[in-house]
Protein backbone atom coordinates (compact mmCIF):
# COMPACT_ATOMS: atom_id res chain seq x y z
CA UNK A 1 0.00 0.00 0.00
CA UNK A 2 2.85 2.38 0.82
CA UNK A 3 3.86 4.36 -2.24
CA UNK A 4 0.32 4.53 -3.62
CA UNK A 5 -1.44 7.91 -3.69
CA UNK A 6 -3.47 8.84 -0.61
CA UNK A 7 -6.78 8.37 -2.42
CA UNK A 8 -5.93 4.76 -3.32
CA UNK A 9 -4.48 3.98 0.10
CA UNK A 10 -7.61 5.26 1.82
CA UNK A 11 -10.01 3.46 -0.52
CA UNK A 12 -8.08 0.24 0.05
CA UNK A 13 -8.53 0.77 3.80
CA UNK A 14 -12.31 1.00 3.33
CA UNK A 15 -12.45 -2.06 1.08
CA UNK A 16 -10.58 -4.15 3.63
CA UNK A 17 -13.38 -3.45 6.11
CA UNK A 18 -15.87 -5.38 3.94
CA UNK A 19 -17.06 -8.88 4.83
CA UNK A 20 -16.29 -12.09 2.94
CA UNK A 21 -18.85 -11.21 0.26
CA UNK A 22 -17.35 -7.79 -0.32
CA UNK A 23 -20.11 -5.92 1.53
CA UNK A 24 -19.22 -3.10 3.90
CA UNK A 25 -21.63 -3.22 6.86
CA UNK A 26 -21.82 0.54 7.32
CA UNK A 27 -22.22 1.42 3.65
CA UNK A 28 -24.80 -1.34 3.19
CA UNK A 29 -26.92 -0.31 6.16
CA UNK A 30 -29.18 2.19 4.44
CA UNK A 31 -29.71 4.49 1.47
CA UNK A 32 -28.26 7.75 2.77
CA UNK A 33 -26.06 10.68 1.87
CA UNK A 34 -22.85 9.57 3.62
CA UNK A 35 -22.69 6.06 2.07
CA UNK A 36 -23.57 7.68 -1.25
CA UNK A 37 -20.66 10.08 -0.98
CA UNK A 38 -18.29 7.29 0.01
CA UNK A 39 -19.35 5.15 -2.95
CA UNK A 40 -18.87 8.10 -5.30
CA UNK A 41 -15.40 8.77 -3.89
CA UNK A 42 -14.44 5.11 -4.34
CA UNK A 43 -15.79 4.90 -7.89
CA UNK A 44 -14.11 8.15 -8.95
CA UNK A 45 -10.79 6.92 -7.59
CA UNK A 46 -11.25 3.72 -9.57
CA UNK A 47 -11.98 5.73 -12.68
CA UNK A 48 -8.84 7.87 -12.37
CA UNK A 49 -6.52 4.98 -11.48
CA UNK A 50 -8.21 2.32 -13.64
CA UNK A 51 -9.15 0.05 -10.75
CA UNK A 52 -12.19 -1.95 -11.81
CA UNK A 53 -12.60 -3.43 -8.33
CA UNK A 54 -13.49 0.01 -7.00
CA UNK A 55 -16.32 0.44 -9.48
CA UNK A 56 -17.51 -3.10 -8.75
CA UNK A 57 -17.61 -2.24 -5.06
CA UNK A 58 -19.80 0.78 -5.78
CA UNK A 59 -22.14 -1.24 -8.01
CA UNK A 60 -22.43 -4.06 -5.48
CA UNK A 61 -23.61 -1.65 -2.80
CA UNK A 62 -25.91 0.34 -5.08
CA UNK A 63 -27.57 -2.89 -6.21
CA UNK A 64 -28.47 -3.65 -2.60
CA UNK A 65 -30.93 -0.75 -2.87
CA UNK A 66 -31.85 -0.23 -6.53
CA UNK A 67 -34.35 -2.98 -7.34
CA UNK A 68 -34.97 -4.55 -10.75
CA UNK A 69 -38.04 -2.37 -11.29
CA UNK A 70 -36.04 0.78 -10.54
CA UNK A 71 -37.51 1.33 -7.09
CA UNK A 72 -35.11 2.19 -4.27
CA UNK A 73 -35.27 0.16 -1.09
CA UNK A 74 -35.70 2.40 1.95
CA UNK A 75 -36.39 5.55 -0.08
CA UNK A 76 -39.67 7.40 0.47
CA UNK A 77 -40.43 10.26 -1.87
CA UNK A 78 -43.14 11.59 0.44
CA UNK A 79 -40.47 12.61 2.97
CA UNK A 80 -39.11 15.18 0.49
CA UNK A 81 -35.71 14.82 2.10
CA UNK A 82 -32.86 16.34 0.08
CA UNK A 83 -30.35 14.11 1.87
CA UNK A 84 -31.92 11.13 0.09
CA UNK A 85 -30.90 12.44 -3.33
CA UNK A 86 -27.14 12.28 -2.81
CA UNK A 87 -26.63 8.54 -3.21
CA UNK A 88 -28.42 8.79 -6.54
CA UNK A 89 -25.41 10.57 -8.05
CA UNK A 90 -23.88 7.11 -8.54
CA UNK A 91 -26.74 6.11 -10.85
CA UNK A 92 -25.31 8.07 -13.78
CA UNK A 93 -22.03 6.14 -13.84
CA UNK A 94 -23.94 2.87 -13.56
CA UNK A 95 -26.29 3.77 -16.41
CA UNK A 96 -23.34 4.74 -18.61
CA UNK A 97 -21.67 1.38 -18.10
CA UNK A 98 -24.59 -1.05 -17.90
CA UNK A 99 -27.63 -1.17 -20.23
CA UNK A 100 -29.97 -1.76 -17.30
CA UNK A 101 -33.11 0.38 -17.15
CA UNK A 102 -33.27 0.15 -13.37
CA UNK A 103 -30.66 2.90 -12.98
CA UNK A 104 -32.46 5.23 -15.35
CA UNK A 105 -35.80 4.63 -13.62
CA UNK A 106 -34.28 5.31 -10.21
CA UNK A 107 -32.80 8.57 -11.52
CA UNK A 108 -36.22 9.65 -12.79
CA UNK A 109 -37.74 8.90 -9.37
CA UNK A 110 -35.23 11.12 -7.58
CA UNK A 111 -35.59 13.90 -10.14
CA UNK A 112 -39.36 13.74 -9.71
CA UNK A 113 -38.88 14.42 -6.01
CA UNK A 114 -36.85 17.55 -6.71
CA UNK A 115 -39.29 18.84 -9.31
CA UNK A 116 -42.15 18.53 -6.80
CA UNK A 117 -40.09 19.48 -3.71
CA UNK A 118 -41.90 21.85 -1.29
CA UNK A 119 -40.47 25.36 -1.60
CA UNK A 120 -40.05 28.69 0.09
CA UNK A 121 -41.98 31.65 -1.31
CA UNK A 122 -39.09 32.53 -3.62
CA UNK A 123 -38.71 28.95 -4.84
CA UNK A 124 -36.02 27.54 -2.58
CA UNK A 125 -36.16 23.81 -1.84
CA UNK A 126 -37.13 22.97 1.74
CA UNK A 127 -34.36 20.86 3.25
CA UNK A 128 -36.90 18.23 4.29
CA UNK A 129 -40.67 18.11 4.64
CA UNK A 130 -40.17 17.92 8.42
CA UNK A 131 -38.04 21.11 8.21
CA UNK A 132 -40.59 23.42 6.53
CA UNK A 133 -39.53 26.77 5.08
CA UNK A 134 -35.85 25.99 5.78
CA UNK A 135 -32.89 25.98 3.42
CA UNK A 136 -29.63 24.48 4.67
CA UNK A 137 -26.31 24.71 2.83
CA UNK A 138 -26.04 20.92 3.12
CA UNK A 139 -29.05 20.46 0.86
CA UNK A 140 -27.44 22.25 -2.06
CA UNK A 141 -24.73 19.59 -2.26
CA UNK A 142 -27.25 16.79 -1.93
CA UNK A 143 -29.47 18.03 -4.75
CA UNK A 144 -27.85 20.52 -7.13
CA UNK A 145 -25.09 18.41 -8.74
CA UNK A 146 -27.54 15.53 -9.15
CA UNK A 147 -30.08 17.75 -10.90
CA UNK A 148 -27.39 19.34 -13.09
CA UNK A 149 -26.10 15.96 -14.21
CA UNK A 150 -29.66 14.76 -14.74
CA UNK A 151 -30.35 17.82 -16.91
CA UNK A 152 -27.29 17.09 -19.04
CA UNK A 153 -27.83 13.32 -19.24
CA UNK A 154 -31.52 13.46 -20.15
CA UNK A 155 -31.50 16.71 -22.15
CA UNK A 156 -33.62 18.75 -19.75
CA UNK A 157 -32.08 22.22 -20.17
CA UNK A 158 -34.78 23.93 -18.12
CA UNK A 159 -33.45 22.12 -15.05
CA UNK A 160 -30.18 24.05 -15.29
CA UNK A 161 -32.27 27.14 -14.56
CA UNK A 162 -33.58 25.41 -11.44
CA UNK A 163 -30.09 24.48 -10.26
CA UNK A 164 -28.86 28.03 -10.79
CA UNK A 165 -31.86 29.42 -8.92
CA UNK A 166 -31.20 27.22 -5.88
CA UNK A 167 -27.47 27.99 -5.74
CA UNK A 168 -27.95 31.74 -6.13
CA UNK A 169 -30.91 31.97 -3.77
CA UNK A 170 -29.27 30.27 -0.81
CA UNK A 171 -26.18 32.44 -1.22
CA UNK A 172 -28.30 35.57 -1.23
CA UNK A 173 -30.20 34.44 1.86
CA UNK A 174 -27.22 33.24 3.92
CA UNK A 175 -24.12 35.26 2.93
CA UNK A 176 -22.62 37.68 5.42
CA UNK A 177 -20.97 40.56 3.52
CA UNK A 178 -18.61 41.38 6.39
CA UNK A 179 -16.90 37.96 6.52
CA UNK A 180 -17.79 36.65 3.07
CA UNK A 181 -18.99 33.45 4.75
CA UNK A 182 -22.41 31.77 4.60
CA UNK A 183 -24.53 30.89 7.60
CA UNK A 184 -25.53 27.23 7.97
CA UNK A 185 -29.27 27.70 7.46
CA UNK A 186 -32.12 30.09 6.73
CA UNK A 187 -35.69 29.87 7.99
CA UNK A 188 -38.11 31.84 5.84
CA UNK A 189 -40.76 31.64 8.56
CA UNK A 190 -38.31 32.94 11.21
CA UNK A 191 -39.90 30.55 13.70
CA UNK A 192 -37.05 28.16 14.55
CA UNK A 193 -35.16 28.56 17.82
CA UNK A 194 -31.97 29.05 15.83
CA UNK A 195 -33.37 31.64 13.41
CA UNK A 196 -32.58 35.32 13.72
CA UNK A 197 -35.94 37.09 14.17
CA UNK A 198 -35.13 39.62 11.45
CA UNK A 199 -33.12 37.69 8.84
CA UNK A 200 -34.13 34.09 9.59
CA UNK A 201 -30.47 33.06 9.47
CA UNK A 202 -28.76 30.68 11.86
CA UNK A 203 -26.13 32.39 14.03
CA UNK A 204 -22.77 30.84 13.00
CA UNK A 205 -20.52 29.75 10.16
CA UNK A 206 -20.02 25.99 10.43
CA UNK A 207 -17.13 24.73 8.33
CA UNK A 208 -18.77 21.57 7.00
CA UNK A 209 -21.94 23.39 6.00
CA UNK A 210 -19.90 25.80 3.92
CA UNK A 211 -17.92 22.84 2.62
CA UNK A 212 -21.11 21.26 1.32
CA UNK A 213 -21.94 24.49 -0.51
CA UNK A 214 -18.45 24.88 -2.00
CA UNK A 215 -18.65 21.34 -3.37
CA UNK A 216 -22.16 21.99 -4.67
CA UNK A 217 -20.87 24.90 -6.72
CA UNK A 218 -17.95 23.12 -8.36
CA UNK A 219 -19.78 19.83 -8.92
CA UNK A 220 -22.80 21.58 -10.48
CA UNK A 221 -20.66 23.78 -12.72
CA UNK A 222 -19.06 20.68 -14.19
CA UNK A 223 -22.31 19.89 -16.03
CA UNK A 224 -23.47 23.41 -16.97
CA UNK A 225 -23.52 24.42 -20.63
CA UNK A 226 -20.87 27.07 -21.28
CA UNK A 227 -23.52 29.35 -22.77
CA UNK A 228 -25.96 29.15 -19.86
CA UNK A 229 -26.80 32.74 -18.80
CA UNK A 230 -26.22 32.04 -15.09
CA UNK A 231 -22.98 30.08 -15.43
CA UNK A 232 -20.83 33.19 -15.09
CA UNK A 233 -22.78 34.31 -12.04
CA UNK A 234 -22.23 30.94 -10.35
CA UNK A 235 -18.51 31.08 -11.15
CA UNK A 236 -18.44 34.59 -9.68
CA UNK A 237 -19.99 33.32 -6.45
CA UNK A 238 -17.44 30.51 -6.37
CA UNK A 239 -14.57 32.99 -6.84
CA UNK A 240 -15.91 35.22 -4.08
CA UNK A 241 -16.24 32.25 -1.75
CA UNK A 242 -12.69 31.11 -2.55
CA UNK A 243 -11.38 34.51 -1.45
CA UNK A 244 -13.30 34.22 1.82
CA UNK A 245 -11.85 30.75 2.40
CA UNK A 246 -8.34 32.09 1.86
CA UNK A 247 -9.05 34.86 4.36
CA UNK A 248 -10.30 32.47 7.06
CA UNK A 249 -7.69 29.76 6.54
CA UNK A 250 -5.86 29.20 9.83
CA UNK A 251 -2.37 30.50 9.17
CA UNK A 252 -0.19 28.02 11.04
CA UNK A 253 -1.87 24.77 10.00
CA UNK A 254 -3.40 25.82 6.68
CA UNK A 255 -6.69 24.23 7.77
CA UNK A 256 -10.06 25.61 8.79
CA UNK A 257 -11.74 25.71 12.18
CA UNK A 258 -15.01 24.06 13.18
CA UNK A 259 -16.61 27.51 13.60
CA UNK A 260 -14.84 29.41 10.89
CA UNK A 261 -14.60 32.95 12.24
CA UNK A 262 -14.02 32.28 15.94
CA UNK A 263 -10.28 31.63 15.95
CA UNK A 264 -9.04 29.46 18.79
CA UNK A 265 -11.80 30.55 21.12
CA UNK A 266 -12.18 28.00 23.90
CA UNK A 267 -13.47 24.74 22.44
CA UNK A 268 -12.90 25.56 18.77
CA UNK A 269 -10.68 23.18 16.82
CA UNK A 270 -9.27 22.37 13.40
CA UNK A 271 -11.91 20.22 11.71
CA UNK A 272 -10.99 17.82 8.92
CA UNK A 273 -14.24 17.07 7.08
CA UNK A 274 -14.91 20.71 6.28
CA UNK A 275 -11.23 21.30 5.51
CA UNK A 276 -11.24 18.33 3.11
CA UNK A 277 -14.32 19.71 1.36
CA UNK A 278 -12.64 23.09 0.89
CA UNK A 279 -9.48 21.45 -0.46
CA UNK A 280 -11.58 19.41 -2.90
CA UNK A 281 -13.59 22.39 -4.11
CA UNK A 282 -10.57 24.68 -4.52
CA UNK A 283 -8.40 22.07 -6.23
CA UNK A 284 -11.16 21.02 -8.61
CA UNK A 285 -12.04 24.65 -9.26
CA UNK A 286 -8.45 25.39 -10.28
CA UNK A 287 -8.17 22.20 -12.36
CA UNK A 288 -11.35 23.01 -14.30
CA UNK A 289 -10.34 26.68 -14.56
CA UNK A 290 -13.30 28.12 -12.67
CA UNK A 291 -10.88 29.62 -10.14
CA UNK A 292 -7.71 31.62 -10.66
CA UNK A 293 -4.30 30.25 -9.68
CA UNK A 294 -4.18 32.04 -6.26
CA UNK A 295 -6.55 29.34 -4.98
CA UNK A 296 -3.96 26.67 -5.74
CA UNK A 297 -1.49 27.46 -2.91
CA UNK A 298 -4.43 27.74 -0.51
CA UNK A 299 -5.43 24.17 -1.35
CA UNK A 300 -1.84 22.90 -1.34
CA UNK A 301 -1.09 24.39 2.07
CA UNK A 302 -4.30 23.02 3.52
CA UNK A 303 -3.68 19.55 2.13
CA UNK A 304 -0.12 19.46 3.47
CA UNK A 305 -1.38 20.51 6.90
CA UNK A 306 -4.13 17.90 6.82
CA UNK A 307 -1.72 15.06 6.03
CA UNK A 308 0.87 16.22 8.54
CA UNK A 309 -1.45 16.80 11.48
CA UNK A 310 -4.44 14.50 11.19
CA UNK A 311 -3.68 11.52 8.94
CA UNK A 312 -2.19 8.42 10.52
CA UNK A 313 -1.12 5.14 8.92
CA UNK A 314 -0.84 1.86 10.80
CA UNK A 315 -1.28 -1.86 10.15
CA UNK A 316 -5.01 -1.43 9.49
CA UNK A 317 -4.55 1.33 6.94
CA UNK A 318 -5.16 5.07 6.72
CA UNK A 319 -6.93 6.89 9.55
CA UNK A 320 -8.31 10.43 9.70
CA UNK A 321 -8.77 12.29 12.97
CA UNK A 322 -10.58 15.44 14.20
CA UNK A 323 -13.90 14.87 12.43
CA UNK A 324 -17.10 16.48 13.70
CA UNK A 325 -19.41 13.46 13.87
CA UNK A 326 -22.59 15.35 13.05
CA UNK A 327 -24.37 18.67 13.42
CA UNK A 328 -27.68 20.13 12.33
CA UNK A 329 -30.38 22.63 13.18
CA UNK A 330 -33.52 21.81 15.17
CA UNK A 331 -35.20 22.51 18.51
CA UNK A 332 -32.35 20.89 20.45
CA UNK A 333 -29.61 21.98 18.01
CA UNK A 334 -29.77 25.75 18.25
CA UNK A 335 -26.83 26.68 16.03
CA UNK A 336 -24.95 28.43 18.83
CA UNK A 337 -21.18 28.39 19.14
CA UNK A 338 -21.54 26.19 22.20
CA UNK A 339 -23.65 23.76 20.20
CA UNK A 340 -21.18 23.35 17.33
CA UNK A 341 -18.22 22.71 19.63
CA UNK A 342 -20.25 20.28 21.78
CA UNK A 343 -20.80 17.73 19.02
CA UNK A 344 -18.62 14.64 19.27
CA UNK A 345 -15.17 14.75 17.62
CA UNK A 346 -14.20 11.35 16.20
CA UNK A 347 -11.76 9.50 13.97
CA UNK A 348 -12.49 7.59 10.76
CA UNK A 349 -16.15 8.59 10.40
CA UNK A 350 -17.09 8.25 6.75
CA UNK A 351 -18.47 11.78 6.72
CA UNK A 352 -14.83 12.86 7.01
CA UNK A 353 -13.09 10.02 5.19
CA UNK A 354 -15.15 10.35 1.99
CA UNK A 355 -14.31 14.07 1.57
CA UNK A 356 -10.67 13.24 2.34
CA UNK A 357 -10.61 10.71 -0.51
CA UNK A 358 -12.19 13.26 -2.85
CA UNK A 359 -9.76 15.98 -1.73
CA UNK A 360 -6.80 13.63 -2.20
CA UNK A 361 -7.99 12.63 -5.65
CA UNK A 362 -8.39 16.25 -6.75
CA UNK A 363 -4.97 17.23 -5.39
CA UNK A 364 -3.43 14.26 -7.20
CA UNK A 365 -5.18 15.24 -10.44
CA UNK A 366 -4.14 18.87 -10.02
CA UNK A 367 -0.49 17.93 -9.49
CA UNK A 368 -0.66 15.56 -12.46
CA UNK A 369 -1.87 18.40 -14.69
CA UNK A 370 1.38 20.35 -14.29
Amino acid sequence: MEGNPWSVRTVDTILRQADGEGVHPEIARRWAYVPGMMLMAIARTGDVYNKEAYFDFMKRHMDLFVQEDGSIRGYRIEEYNLDQINQGKNLFALRAKFPDSRYEKASHTLAAQLISQPRTTDGGFWHKKVYPFQMWLDGLYMSSPFLAQYAKTYNRPELFDEVAHQLLLVERRTRDPKTGLLYHGWDEAKEQVWADPESGRSPHFWSRALGWYAMALVDSLEFFPVDHPQRGTIIGIFERLSRALARWQEKESGLWLQVLDQGFREGNYLETSGSSMFIYALAKGVRLQYLEQPSRPVAERAYAGLIQRFVEVNDTGVHLHSICHGAGLSDDRNGSYEYYISEQVVSDAQIGVAPFILASLEMERLLDSL
